[in-house]
């Protein structure tokens, strides 16, 4: 299982750094229709697959999130 709510974090995200989907989007080259979709998305971002194979060897997955030191948000 993943720990992490991968859709509620990039929520949060943009909220901490004061930026919206629809700059998110221009920013890593996709449409805001795209990101919306991820962000909503029932099934998550992480590949079913790779979560199935890690439960499979009883893995659970969970992810950090560190600030990069060497951006000011590009």
């Amino acid at each position: 299982m993943i720990k992490n709510n991968i859709e509620k974090d990039i929520k949060i995200k943009c909220v901490e750094a004061d930026t919206t989907q629809a700059a998110l989007a221009e920013k890593i080259g996709k449409t805001v229709q795209y990101v919306n979709r991820i962000v909503k998305k029932d099934d998550g971002v992480v590949n079913k697959t790779f979560i199935q194979m890690m439960e499979g060897l009883g893995y659970d997955i969970r992810l950090i999130y560190e600030k990069r030191e060497d951006t000011d948000n590009e």
